[in-house]
């Protein structure tokens, strides 16, 4: 019902509109890179693709400099059905496998996941950015094994995803979610708001933060500072 012209939520006019917003607010900026026409939607859905396919069009249309646009894809059970195959030039993905998919499970079952579907994009043939993975985290919460919630359990996330995404050549780039905890709405899922930060609110690092700093380091810089 999501993308039915007659009876769904009637968005894709507003949506060109805030598009057009957008790309006329930020097409000077240098730091855009892209143009991400939707965050996390249902782009599996039936009929997602004659919704989105006019919005890339536009997009593409208006932006003087033809920069690549993307949707940013949530975790889905088939994702050879996302559109963004289709109409991304480059593939953004939101996955948590380890944490809401595969959470508390053996980590092989949760790479596993992810090297079936690395293996998808790999044939579509276009550059992979994971944009959001993370655990939650209490700061200070610690095992003698990696259990959920723990700064162990984190670390050992990352890594296995991390290792997960060195292993595929489609893959350009990571961003963790999230640099710091912020607050959200009380919930089960919730301790004192979202704790996926690699940083506490108020800045202090967790394990992880740490972990990311020795594996960013060993990225070479070309001689860029020289």
């Amino acid at each position: 019902m999501s993308f039915d012209p007659e009876n769904g939520v009637q968005t894709q006019e507003h949506h060109k509109d805030v598009i057009r917003d957008l790309i006329a607010r930020d097409k000077n900026h240098a730091c855009v890179v892209m143009w991400s026409i939707a965050n996390e939607p249902d782009s599996a859905g039936e009929g997602a693709y004659d919704y989105f396919k006019p919005l890339y069009d536009l997009a593409r249309e208006l932006d003087p400099q033809k920069r690549p646009c993307t949707l940013v894809s949530v975790m889905m059970p088939d994702p050879t059905k996302d559109v963004s195959a289709q109409l991304s030039d480059v593939i953004c993905l939101n996955r948590y496998a380890g944490w809401y998919v595969c959470g508390g499970e053996d980590f092989d079952k949760a790479a596993g996941l992810l090297e079936r579907e690395l293996k998808y994009w790999t044939a579509v043939g276009k550059p992979v950015v994971f944009t959001e993975f993370g655990a939650d985290t209490v700061a200070g919460l610690h095992n003698t094994t990696p259990v959920m919630y723990t700064e162990e359990y984190q670390v050992e996330y990352y890594k296995m995803n991390c290792e997960v995404f060195d292993a595929f050549d489609c893959v350009a780039g990571e961003q963790v979610w999230n640099f710091a905890d912020f607050v959200t709405s009380q919930s089960l899922l919730r301790v004192e708001g979202n704790k996926k930060g690699l940083f506490t609110r108020d800045r202090r690092p967790k394990l992880a933060a740490h972990w990311f700093r020795q594996r960013w380091h060993k990225i070479p810089d070309f001689g860029y500072k020289a």
